[in-house]
């Protein structure tokens, strides 16, 4: 079966809180980064469905993180 790879960028004012936050969550098919206000994270696996499932969960943790590292910083 082939691998499917996608690759998710999104902007914070704390990219670095942001990825931190996100890290612990992560399976071993899932790596984070933060660059500059960027925040990069590659998603890789087999199956579509799975690629799916764990984008939307990525998208919801990455949203609690960013309301997260912005309540901390003020």
């Amino acid at each position: 079966m082939k691998e499917i790879e996608g690759i998710i960028i999104t902007r914070h004012r704390h990219a670095g809180c942001v990825a931190g936050a996100l890290s612990p969550d992560h399976l071993s098919a899932m790596s984070t980064i933060a660059c500059g206000d960027e925040v990069r994270t590659r998603i890789t696996g087999r199956k579509i469905r799975s690629l799916i499932a764990s984008t939307d969960d990525y998208l919801m943790n990455c949203a609690i993180a960013e309301d997260l590292c912005r309540y901390a910083s003020d």
